[in-house]
């Protein structure tokens, strides 16, 4: 991994994870890790507390398989695709319950963007990235506080059901920056992937709490 002296920070050889899921900066991701190609990318990152890359897929599976070959043809994988902006995570939490598992606890930092992807042939991604600025901590402008508020109820009324430890909004709680607000909401309303995707690429963190305030206007879900 390298980075300039001057300009956009990049690195190289990043490890990818492509997943059916989007991580946001800020955002909490629990990985069950069981195929080799996983485990010694996650095995070496804890070690080297280094990050890796999480990026959603546009084509193929999670898990690599097999695909299907003509009579006498050499079997291959099936094909895996995926969006060219993705979020750095860091290992939180590892545990090794038994042989060949890992349970992990992810926390999403800044996005990235791939100038340059190749998979290795154990089925490991890897890339060269520009790093994107840390997003600016913008405060909630006036037209946007009912969303900021209807997620502070949210998180009470998840408190008062005992379940601290595990419900989806992570701490420690940001509530007067636009971008933590919204990449909060993005990960608990019932949205497409792709509309995640989108919410998560968009430079503006106050158009995507915008954006958001609209959906929940939409949804009825704040007043």
């Amino acid at each position: 991994m390298t980075s300039p002296s001057a300009g956009p920070l990049t690195l190289t050889q990043l490890p990818l994870f492509p997943l059916h899921t989007v991580l946001f900066p800020g955002g909490v991701l629990p990985l069950k890790i069981f195929e080799v190609r996983y485990l010694d990318m996650i095995g070496r990152c804890q070690q080297l507390g280094a990050p890796f890359g999480v990026v959603t897929l546009t084509e193929g599976e999670e898990v690599r398989r097999r695909a299907p070959s003509a009579q006498g043809a050499e079997p291959g994988f099936v094909r895996e695709g995926f969006h060219p902006i993705g979020v750095l995570a860091r290992i939180e939490k590892l545990e090794k319950p038994q042989a060949g598992l890992y349970l992990v606890q992810c926390r999403g930092l800044q996005r990235f963007r791939i100038n340059r992807r190749e998979q290795l042939p154990h089925g490991l991604w890897t890339a060269d990235v520009t790093l994107d600025p840390p997003e600016p901590n913008l405060p909630v402008p006036d037209h946007l506080l009912p969303a900021r508020q209807t997620l502070e109820r949210v998180v009470e009324g998840l408190a008062q059901q005992g379940t601290p430890d595990t419900h989806p909004v992570p701490t420690p709680h940001q509530w007067d920056d636009c971008a933590w607000l919204a990449n909060r909401w993005a990960e608990l309303l019932p949205l497409p992937l792709e509309m995640k995707y989108r919410l998560m690429s968009l430079d503006s963190p106050v158009l995507r709490l915008e954006l958001v305030a609209d959906l929940l206007d939409r949804m009825g879900l704040q007043d």
